[in-house]
């Protein structure tokens, strides 16, 4: 089975910055396309980014755009999320995720397996 499990979200002052872990396990890491999505406290979970099965295309949610770069390295079965310049508004707990096979790349039900989450709150 498939297991993802992030790791270094904490605590930032507004524009500084983060990067996230998530190392893959079980099966072959460059098969899946893989998603960071994020929720904060009563909303919905919203799309942050998405890297291809090469890493050759990414997406970006609109609010991240210019700021959030998202990368794989298939050697350490690990995809990443660098957050420069973070805001308040960047707060949430934020979750990898990964797909086997064809979907929407924002789409959270195109997802298959989901990994356990990662506080990250900015400070003003």
């Amino acid at each position: 089975q498939v297991q993802l499990v992030e790791s270094g979200g904490g605590l930032v002052q507004a524009g500084g910055s983060l990067r996230l872990s998530c190392l893959v396990s079980g099966s072959t890491f460059s098969t899946y396309t893989m998603g960071w999505f994020r929720q904060a406290p009563g909303k919905g979970r919203d799309f942050v980014a998405a890297i291809n099965r090469s890493g050759g295309s990414t997406y970006y949610g609109d609010s991240v755009k210019g700021r959030f770069t998202i990368s794989r390295d298939a050697a350490k079965n690990t995809v990443y999320l660098q957050m420069n310049s973070l805001k308040p508004e960047d707060t949430a707990v934020y979750y990898c995720a990964a797909r086997f096979s064809g979907g929407i790349y924002y789409r959270p039900l195109d997802y298959d397996t989901w990994g356990q989450g990662t506080q990250v709150t900015v400070s003003a």
